[in-house]
């Protein structure tokens, strides 16, 4: 059985609303008791185990991450973890370090960042001198490239020869010869190679990655791919089985993922597999009602798909490329799976960064509505990076959510070097246009994208409100039009994500709600919005149980 709770004395958000200054939360049993009035409060809970007095500190749901690989995040961070490096002489000290201790036939991990690296393109001559003869193969930050060694190379056959997938593509030399980085579907040529991780990995990288969620105060998240990919494979199987232990003390819920491969002739076997997996998880308590759908790439490696073509080419086979970047599905297909799963009753999460992808995502969803008329299905499109004008309407004409990873919208060295050069002026003032976006009538959720960014929500807080990264305070606002308010990205990332999640008990704080809860070092509510990236999380609550203490970390 939890404990018993009474918080009192400070801020108190609810998911929605700042409670009248005096208000109290009770919790018992997993539950929320009580909300209101401390007085009445106290009659309802007269001996809380815990009488805690907030003292200038704030209280709130737990937070929900709509957009997260918490599997990836957790086994990568037991592995060559690059996610804390800068730079790349910290980058190669890393992986010399874990290098050294390697007793496994492949160096794998990831977190590296494009930034640090001429072009966003490391070469395998600068990991060859730090791995020997070891085949390494490192996944960026974003998930959409890899570093690998020679030895990789080697390995998997590929030399000036070898031709680039149609969704992927070999970074070269003047020569033809592949330098070391893979991009997208090029990342294929190697992956099969490494033995995928087993059982015990998964389990163990799983709880490590919640456990990491927790102590920023995430409560419940979306497993943002569930199925083969960059590889990993299905990791539903760790899921079920925690639940089953009891080992999972957050509210996961999770997006079956299409492959980029799907075509036409394929999309009933891929409804009928959606829909023996969504049972299947279903009986073990995990939820997977979502539909993964990648329409493109990233901005930076030139694979978002564009309306119009960047403004310099990168250093690709334009045959297998093309200046506009890439579409992993056909717009007839992608239109297809979109009424068939709309139809199956799943919601549909779309990757999209380039407008020509944000328009086949619209397109799609349009034909799903005109097709099935209204499903209740809570449709989303993440990332949104560059929105065309004359299409940021139709998210609230179609009832549509947006899935913002908000840490992205600022003037940061990749967007700067890597992004905005390739964009020109016009369409890098398109970016990240939640404001305009919410105020055409679509509904907010947020998430990190952890391990691509940091979990940390208040983080992503701070730039949606201030449109600058807090390591970069300096730096000019990025279409500072476009920030929305503290209030908003609150309830964004409680009870925004919880609806998308579907978990009717999670972002808010009501008498018989699930007591997830969080509480803060400071009430942000309160503070400069310059500092709200140093707001930290003392206590993690789910369902009652205490998953994170500060206090306790220290010890």
């Amino acid at each position: 059985m939890s404990e018993t709770w009474l918080f009192h004395s400070g801020t108190i958000f609810d998911g929605d609303i700042l409670l009248d200054p005096g208000s109290a939360v009770a919790v018992r049993d997993g539950r929320v008791l009580a909300v209101g009035p401390v007085a009445q409060v106290r009659n309802a809970l007269p001996a809380p185990e815990h009488d805690v007095s907030l003292k200038g500190r704030a209280l709130s749901p737990g937070f929900t991450d709509a957009h997260v690989h918490t599997l990836m995040g957790g086994v990568e961070s037991l592995a060559c973890d690059l996610t804390s490096a800068h730079g790349i002489d910290a980058t190669l000290a890393v992986i010399t370090s874990h290098a050294a201790g390697n007793t496994k036939d492949w160096i794998t991990g990831g977190g590296w960042s494009m930034s640090d690296f001429p072009g966003g393109t490391p070469t395998a001559e600068l990991l060859d001198a730090v791995t020997d003869r070891t085949p390494a193969y490192l996944i960026n930050r974003d998930h959409h490239g890899a570093w690998v060694n020679t030895a990789a190379l080697h390995l998997a056959g590929i030399t000036a020869a070898t031709l680039d997938p149609p969704d992927g593509r070999i970074e070269r030399d003047g020569r033809g010869n592949p330098t070391g980085t893979l991009h997208e579907g090029a990342m294929d040529l190697v992956s099969p190679l490494i033995p995928p991780p087993d059982a015990a990995t998964l389990r163990a990288g799983l709880l490590a990655g919640q456990a990491r969620l927790h102590s920023f105060g995430v409560t419940g998240w979306q497993e943002a791919i569930l199925g083969n990919y960059a590889g990993y494979r299905d990791g539903s199987a760790i899921y079920r089985s925690l639940y089953a232990e009891g080992k999972l003390t957050g509210q996961a819920a999770g997006a079956l993922w299409v492959p980029r491969e799907t075509t036409l002739g394929d999309v009933p076997e891929l409804v009928g597999d959606f829909l023996g997996r969504r049972r299947e998880n279903a009986a073990a308590g995990f939820r997977t009602t979502t539909a993964k759908i990648m329409v493109d790439g990233v901005a930076e490696n030139q694979s978002a798909a564009m309306l119009d073509p960047y403004l310099r080419t990168c250093n690709c086979d334009p045959d297998s490329m093309g200046s506009t970047g890439l579409r992993y599905l056909s717009p007839e297909v992608l239109s297809a799976v979109a009424i068939a799963l709309d139809a199956a009753g799943f919601d549909l999460h779309l990757h999209v960064i380039g407008d020509a992808a944000a328009r086949m995502g619209l397109d799609a969803l349009e034909a799903a509505r005109a097709a099935n008329g209204i499903t209740g299905g809570r449709h989303h499109l993440a990332h949104l990076q560059v929105i065309h004008p004359n299409d940021v309407a139709r998210f609230g004409k179609l009832g549509l959510s947006i899935n913002a990873q908000a840490l992205w919208a600022c003037n940061d060295d990749q967007m700067t070097e890597l992004t905005a050069p390739f964009l020109g002026k016009e369409r890098t003032g398109w970016q990240y246009p939640f404001r305009s976006l919410m105020d055409s009538g679509a509904h907010l959720a947020m998430g990190s994208d952890w391990p691509v960014s940091t979990p940390n929500p208040f983080e992503a807080i701070h730039v949606a409100v201030n449109r600058t990264h807090p390591d970069h305070p300096e730096a000019e606002p990025l279409v500072p039009h476009q920030a929305i308010t503290l209030m908003e990205a609150m309830r964004g990332y409680t009870q925004g994500s919880a609806w998308i999640n579907r978990d009717i008990e999670g972002g808010t704080l009501r008498p018989g709600s699930r007591a997830d809860i969080i509480m803060l070092d400071a009430d942000p509510f309160a503070i400069d919005s310059s500092d709200l990236h140093a707001v930290a999380v003392e206590l993690t609550l789910a369902a009652g149980h205490v998953v994170y203490s500060r206090a306790a970390a220290r010890v």
